[in-house]
């Protein structure tokens, strides 16, 4: 937004403090949005980014200080005090109606009726390039058309402000370029934007300015041409730590000469079909495609969550012929699923609970407390979980210290092959690159893992060989030394669009 004038002042938090039992989360905050501008706002799990977002978009009272929204005072704080000013949040986590359609989704709350907004509806989604169903059942919707809805809900409330919570989490390249197009034409319309995000790349690509949170308070705020990526990352997490994650320390070994692990052949089910690959011993094998590509699907199906229609699948060259979750647990095969809240935890239940979820049928009746807590600690530990204790509930966790957790459930079933869908969404720089790292160890202990991602980048960081499907089918195959994000984008979009590209 380039003008003469000063651009006014979109939001303005003064002196923001914000405890729970005795516990400071926010530590006197102050940070301006201008108009126009976008905004980055990092910082670990556990930092107070979503507290702080929360307050400004009234969902949290702060125990002191104030914040303006649109040169306003958000006197008494409540989200619908926040959307009559202007402001709206977009959450990481999409809450849908699943019994009612897309439209009425996104036009919840609203005095119009939806069939009144259909036509700006239509307009809001070719604007951002992508094409949903607003007759469909809500609860048909992948997890990244259900952040499209609710981008669609701030924007249809033709907001002034919007705070997007990782937006592009479960996006694919395509649609989050498509986003980022209708983030500029948005700031060069007056809005200001919070973007929250753990991918530097993308926030270089869309942001001006940045600020860092840190024990919550804001240790990095300016210009983000001032600071470098390893400079950030040092600022969030108090040591010097690379942007970049660590290379795979064998990623010169010859898998040929090693044991296929796991065997898929001819694999059919609802949406896919005559899939085949095989998983070696220590490699790590991507599965990369678009959303709607049948790669979740395909990975559900192999643990026993659907049912297969055709093929075959060998662990260790024997048929798996029982195969549901609990017989694939016993076999050594392990599934991480994409939703965490949804299919991975149990929100209300501890963190111990959660963590047995994958062996509690091997524990007995009645578990060996001491075990449990045991087992728990030693991967509170190794993972880094920031928690108060192993009775904490799951739902009480930020997004990455969910992750955090469900893997530990999936490793303390001791698995041999281990399928990750989508296992860094919604982490923070340091807690991603801990999964890396986690992950290169994993395989060198001669783990067969497979890997689901939408970022391409994670891909071609992690994977020794792709897999790319599209629409449902197997599209192509990539080795070691072919594998880039541009060969792994060629492959998934050259057999057209998928439903919402």
């Amino acid at each position: 937004m380039e003008n003469n004038a000063t651009p006014r002042t979109s939001v303005r938090v003064t002196d923001i403090w914000k405890s729970y039992g005795g516990t400071a989360v926010l530590k006197g905050i102050n940070i301006e949005l201008l108009a126009g501008q976008v905004h980055a706002l990092l910082g670990g799990n556990g930092a107070g980014k979503s507290t702080l977002m929360k307050t400004i978009a009234g969902l949290v009272s702060p125990d002191q200080g104030s914040v303006e929204i649109n040169e306003e005072l958000l006197s008494t704080p409540s989200p619908a005090a926040a959307q009559a000013l202007g402001l709206y949040l977009v959450p990481q986590e999409a809450h849908i109606l699943p019994n009612q359609s897309v439209l009425e989704n996104i036009c919840l709350g609203l005095k119009a009726k939806p069939r009144a907004l259909r036509a700006q509806a239509e307009a809001l989604l070719r604007d951002l390039a992508v094409s949903l169903d607003l007759d469909a059942q809500a609860a048909t919707l992948e997890i990244a058309d259900r952040q499209i809805v609710e981008i669609m809900r701030g924007l249809i409330r033709k907001a002034s402000v919007l705070i997007l919570d990782e937006p592009t989490s479960a996006l694919t390249p395509h649609e989050a370029n498509a986003l980022f197009d209708r983030v500029r034409q948005l700031q060069a319309q007056g809005v200001g934007i919070f973007f929250i995000s753990h991918k530097l790349r993308e926030i270089r690509e869309i942001c001006s300015v940045i600020s860092v949170l840190r024990d919550g308070a804001i240790v990095l705020s300016g210009a983000l041409c001032n600071y470098d990526d390893n400079h950030i990352v040092e600022a969030m997490t108090k040591t010097v730590q690379s942007a970049a994650p660590t290379a795979r320390a064998d990623a010169d070994i010859d898998f040929d000469t090693r044991d296929v692990v796991l065997e898929i052949d001819g694999f059919s089910g609802e949406g896919f079909r005559d899939i085949s690959f095989n998983v070696r011993a220590g490699e790590i094998v991507g599965l990369a495609g678009v959303v709607g590509a049948g790669r979740s699907e395909l990975a559900e199906t192999l643990f026993g969550l659907r049912d297969a229609r055709s093929g075959t699948l060998r662990l260790h060259g024997a048929p798996l012929t029982k195969r549901s979750p609990r017989d694939c647990v016993d076999a050594g095969l392990v599934y991480l699923p994409e939703d965490r809240q949804q299919n991975g935890l149990f929100l209300e239940a501890s963190l111990a609970w959660n963590m047995s979820g994958y062996t509690m049928h091997r524990l007995g009746f009645f578990p060996k407390r001491n075990a449990e807590t045991t087992a728990f600690n030693a991967f509170r530990e190794s993972l880094g979980i920031k928690c108060e204790g192993e009775d904490q509930s799951a739902g009480r966790l930020s997004g990455g210290n969910q992750q955090k957790v469900l893997l530990a459930k999936c490793l303390a079933a001791n698995p041999k092959i281990l399928i990750l869908d989508e296992p860094t969404r919604g982490v923070d720089v340091a807690a991603r690159n801990d999964i890396y790292r986690l992950i290169h160890e994993l395989a060198a202990k001669g783990l067969g893992v497979v890997l689901i991602s939408s970022d391409f980048d994670e891909i071609e960081q992690l994977a020794d060989r792709v897999v790319v499907m599209a629409h449902g089918v197997q599209c192509g195959a990539l080795e070691r030394d072919a594998v880039t994000v541009d060969a792994i984008a060629h492959l998934a979009f050259e057999s057209g669009s998928p439903s919402h590209a």
